[in-house]
């Protein structure tokens, strides 16, 4: 009997992903701009659940899943298709949730389980944190039918929405934190010898236990029951300061400096110092009980931005000429996420008093991405 054929999820997930982020920006800003409302499920709150739960979640099914059967892949592909449709054009019903979770719990249910079995219990918390992802679109929908039906019981859960984007943030923090530094540790170690250089901390497993449990830490008492958030945001945003340092003396340990030749590995070390300034960033405001909006688009724009586009490109060019991307690709790129990532910051907690700054940073988001689906779509075809 033949066996059936198999087609990396990247090739399926990648693209959509990408295509995604590009839209779903200024279609945001347009919403709002234009005084139309429309797509109304872009506005709000929802801008942050597409970006989490449509982008974020797209990236980690095109990278967790490996090589899948049409039968895995085609369902959660449709899933989350409809999802994105559904959610965008139609938000205020809780139904319109219900394709979103169905594909987190059904990519959690192929995924966990391959993480699982790891021995050390740094590797396992992969599991428990993609899960923990995967569960936050049941958590919204339950808190939604909580806030409708039941509002009176819905005011004294000191869980909402904000909270729910904000622990969702630190969730990518953490993940991108880990598996950032599984890429470069051995990218720049291996680097570096060819050069003659010995590269002495290569994964530092005890700041990566530090990061899991610093960033976990600050996760969990965002989705604790805690009363309110006088205590919850100011004990987060300390785990996030200490994370912040972590990070950015994990990254200068690796000389990627000495990477010249490498744009790719110089973009991942780009990638992970904007994890350690938004982390920084948001702990500040956390602490300071000021608005984290703008301190979290540096996680949201600049890391999840820089590290996805760049293994975007590393595995396609891998994968079609098995040789580093080019550096023209790799250096527009990285340039256009961090102009979208320092113009959205600049824009402060109220982005629409700064239109033109927020256009600019939509711009130069959604034209980085456009050109990457195109990069990928044309490379795809050498496969």
């Amino acid at each position: 009997m033949k066996k059936p054929v198999k087609r990396p999820a990247f090739t399926l997930f990648f693209p959509l992903a990408a295509l995604l982020a590009a839209a779903a920006v200024p279609l945001s800003i347009w919403a709002v701009l234009s005084g139309s409302g429309w797509p109304a499920g872009l506005i709000g709150s929802g801008h942050g659940f597409e970006l989490i739960f449509g982008f974020a979640l797209a990236l980690i099914a095109g990278y967790t899943l490996g090589p899948q059967t049409g039968r895995v892949l085609y369902p959660l592909m449709a899933l989350w298709l409809v999802a994105r449709l559904i959610h965008i054009l139609l938000p205020q019903h809780w139904l319109t949730l219900l394709p979103s979770v169905a594909f987190a719990l059904l990519l959690a249910w192929h995924v966990v389980p391959r993480f699982s079995a790891a021995k050390q219990w740094r590797n396992r918390t992969t599991a428990p944190l993609i899960l923990t992802l995967c569960l936050l679109p049941l958590v919204w929908l339950a808190l939604l039918l909580i806030w409708q039906l039941r509002p009176t019981l819905g005011a004294a859960i000191p869980l909402d929405a904000a909270r729910l984007m904000h622990a969702g943030v630190l969730c990518l923090l953490l993940l991108m934190s880990f598996i950032g530094g599984r890429v470069m540790a051995p990218a720049a170690a291996i680097t570096l010898e060819q050069r003659g250089i010995e590269l002495r901390a290569r994964l530092q497993p005890r700041m990566e236990g530090a990061l899991i449990i610093l960033l976990g830490l600050a996760i969990t008492l965002l989705l604790l029951p805690l009363p309110g958030n006088r205590y919850s945001y100011p004990a987060a945003g300390i785990c996030l300061l200490m994370a912040a340092v972590v990070l950015a003396v994990r990254a200068l340990r690796w000389q990627l400096w000495r990477c010249g030749a490498r744009p790719d590995l110089l973009a991942f070390g780009v990638g992970y110092g904007w994890l350690a300034l938004g982390s920084l960033a948001t702990g500040v405001a956390f602490i300071s009980a000021q608005p984290p909006v703008a301190a979290l688009h540096l996680i949201t724009i600049g890391a999840l931005g820089t590290l996805s586009t760049s293994v975007m490109l590393r595995l396609y060019f891998q994968r079609t000429s098995k040789t580093p991307p080019a550096t023209a690709w790799v250096a527009g790129i990285t340039g256009l996420i961090a102009l979208a990532s320092i113009t959205r910051y600049l824009c402060g907690p109220t982005p629409f008093a700064q239109p033109w700054l927020l256009s600019l940073s939509a711009a130069s988001w959604s034209l980085a991405y456009l050109l990457l689906a195109a990069l990928m779509l044309r490379l795809a075809r050498q496969f």
